[in-house]
């Protein structure tokens, strides 16, 4: 009697630990990074199997160094994204913070200390006004910050040669506070023998600060709220404008962060470069999952999609290919991790 009577309870525990499997599997099958984590095993995989160079350890972190100058941007435009904008000023304007840092140490004879301050002011600036002009005027992020885009590009160019007669920043290697500076931006670190870039630590310590931002703060939920349905958002409280202000700052910040990178690792920047770069941070955010209509996507899946395409520049090297083919490899690896991210969500939804 007591067998027949558990049975049944028996019967309900395992069909509620089967659902309760069932409904984890969903939530994972439905996370932002899913899809771009298959494509990056997928990605290792190919290079590991085709490129031998691609196998050493010391290539590993070539690799690692490759994501993250990539990543670190990743970052600011994933939560832009998520937010529901998008930013297409953010390659020059890295371009931007680096010049201004390095002409203005180098003109003013000052401290290049003076310089990296200056140039977050002008980054902050930057991402300021693209995200005032947006939301004071209700344009799409498209049309602002393509403006901005062609506005900081030609200055690059314009200012550099009226002030070094050129087309790059003079060096400023034996400046006051460059061994201080290139230490925190551009320096080393030694582990097991391998060097190992101070940007792939910077890169994962941004990922982890965002990620803890968009899941477990009320400005997450903010982020979340205007990508998803602004208006909606903008009614129960959210500051809407303030919030979509800030991430076009954190861009910015971001820019200037990498910006620095550059000016310390090179000593010198050219005024040209930058350009199509911001393409670059894009595809990486919507290869992590970040959607273009917004309201969805993650940092991690935006480090993903920057470590895919950091294999990419890398192993096209070691294994010999030509390098020609890598601005296809990226929009075939855009078309397909979309198609994938979609697909997947799509299966976890009718489960």
């Amino acid at each position: 009697m007591t067998q027949a009577l558990d049975a049944p309870a028996a019967q309900g525990t395992d069909r509620h630990a089967q659902l309760t499997r069932r409904s984890a599997g969903r939530r994972f099958l439905t996370r932002p990074e899913v899809g771009s984590l298959v494509g990056a095993i997928a990605v290792f995989v190919m290079f590991f199997a085709v490129a031998e160079p691609f196998r050493a350890a010391a290539s590993l972190s070539t690799v690692l160094y490759a994501s993250s100058t990539i990543g670190i941007m990743t970052v600011g435009v994933a939560l832009l994204m998520i937010g529901g904008e998008f930013d297409l000023s953010a390659g020059v304007g890295v371009t931007t913070s680096a010049l201004a840092a390095g002409m203005f140490s180098f003109q003013f004879s000052t401290n290049v200390w003076v310089g990296v301050l200056v140039a977050l002011v002008v980054s902050l600036a930057v991402g300021f006004v693209n995200g005032y002009v947006l939301v004071r005027t209700g344009l799409p992020s498209f049309l602002v910050t393509l403006a901005t885009f062609l506005m900081l590009q030609g200055l690059n160019i314009a200012i550099t040669k009226l002030i070094t007669g050129g087309v790059a920043s003079d060096s400023i290697s034996d400046m006051d506070g460059f061994g201080q500076a290139q230490a925190i931006f551009a320096s080393a670190v030694t582990i097991g023998g391998i060097s190992v870039k101070i940007t792939v630590f910077w890169w994962l310590l941004f990922v982890a600060i965002a990620t803890w931002v968009l899941l477990r703060t009320r400005i997450g939920n903010w982020i979340f709220a205007v990508g998803g349905q602004s208006d909606s958002a903008r009614a129960v409280g959210v500051p809407v404008n303030r919030t979509k202000i800030g991430l076009f700052m954190t861009v910015g910040f971001l820019a200037w962060f990498t910006g620095m990178h550059t000016l310390f690792a090179f000593n010198t920047v050219q005024s040209g470069q930058g350009a199509t770069n911001e393409l670059i941070y894009i595809a990486a955010a919507v290869v992590g999952g970040c959607l273009l209509t917004g309201g969805y996507g993650s940092a991690i899946g935006g480090a993903i999609g920057a470590f895919i395409f950091g294999m990419t520049t890398q192993g096209i090297v070691y294994a010999n290919w030509d390098p020609d083919w890598l601005k296809f490899f990226i929009g075939a690896t855009l078309l397909a991790a979309t198609l994938l991210n979609m697909w997947v969500r799509t299966r976890a939804a009718r489960r």
